[in-house]
């Protein structure tokens, strides 16, 4: 069901009103890959099918799959032996791939390849014997997720503070990993920090936190200065939508907040304010910024100019389960990016 329009009061400023709207921003590939799975899987196989955790982090993306037939879950437990499940974009421990075998579940693999890349990584280093320090939010599914595929070799680093308290048995034979959706600065500042006490510490073989985190923070890095505001739309579990908040006030923005739609957008907000930076964060489908936009322009902030810091044209297949007797054009939906 749509939303009511957003109408807000259209008070007098110094100067021109204007947004600066963040490209790129929204969905990434693996969002859009993991969103097209739970589709294809309730199109071939109808309802319920179920998925673990939520698929992503938004509240609209949630419902509009409720809608159609989807159940999310915690726990494999609550499924039903023998259904359709699906993993989230966040990814799963072996234990949970384990548990869902047990039930006989027809598991459905939508972990972003980029989050699988970091657990074959994890499981490597632990097979080595190393010791692994993840750097992430404790208690987040992706974190979760890759500690399970290094056993009791990884212990996660939550911030730049307890880089200077973590203790390893072997300071020589340490390397780090990091969830995909952090604060790039932040993250090679506990990096940095933890190379301070451990000077052999190894680096992972490429760039963990994922491409579409760096491009959104760079994207409002290159906005917040010229903000008076700016507006993030995504929700409070999405890591990487909270980190553009904490990024744009860091680079400048007089004032930043989070909503999930555009009508939590506070008039009180825009007293005084001349400028507004948008942006999205990577589980955001465009309908919501669009929404917000046009809530804007109702309080006379119809000025848009798109900035522009980078292209993103990656795309990933489907997961391997519905690429089986689907044809190309079908095919071609995993990871197609929507803007």
């Amino acid at each position: 069901m749509p939303r009511p329009a957003v109408v807000l009061e259209n008070r007098p400023v110094d100067g021109p009103k204007r947004v600066l709207l963040a490209a790129p921003r929204g969905y990434c590939a693996g969002v859009d890959r993991a969103v097209v799975a739970v589709d294809k899987a309730l199109e071939r196989y109808g309802a319920p099918v179920y998925v673990r955790k939520q698929i992503v982090h938004n509240k609209h993306v949630v419902s509009e799959l409720e809608a159609r037939g989807a159940i999310f879950v915690e726990e494999v437990d609550e499924v039903p032996e023998g259904s359709h499940l699906v993993f989230s974009a966040h990814g799963v421990s072996p234990m949970v791939k384990d548990a869902a075998a047990e039930r006989e579940l027809q598991t459905i693999d939508a972990t972003c390849p980029l989050v699988t890349k970091v657990h074959r990584e994890a499981t490597r280093f632990a097979k080595k014997g190393q010791h692994i320090l993840l750097i992430g939010h404790d208690g987040h599914e992706e974190v979760e997720g890759t500690a399970g595929h290094a056993g009791e070799r990884v212990t996660i680093v939550n911030n730049p503070d307890e880089a200077d308290t973590v203790a390893v048995d072997d300071p020589d034979n340490v390397v780090w990993l990091s969830q995909t959706t952090l604060s790039v600065d932040e993250t090679m500042e506990t990096v940095n920090r933890l190379r301070a006490r451990f000077p052999n510490l190894q680096d992972p073989p490429s760039d963990d936190i994922c491409y579409a985190t760096t491009n959104r923070q760079a994207a409002i890095k290159n906005i917040a200065a010229e903000a008076d505001l700016v507006i993030v739309v995504g929700s409070a579990n999405s890591s990487n939508s909270v980190r553009l908040v904490e990024v744009a006030l860091q680079y400048g923005a007089k004032a930043a907040y989070r909503i999930d739609f555009a009508d939590e957008i506070r008039q009180e907000w825009l007293d005084g304010v001349a400028s507004i930076g948008v942006t999205s964060g990577a589980s955001v489908p465009e309908v919501l910024v669009q929404e917000t936009l046009a809530a804007l322009a109702t309080a006379g902030y119809s000025d848009i100019e798109e900035v522009e810091t980078a292209v993103e044209d990656l795309m990933f297949s489907l997961p391997k389960e519905l690429r089986q007797d689907l044809g190309d054009d079908d095919r071609a939906l995993g990871g197609r990016i929507r803007t």
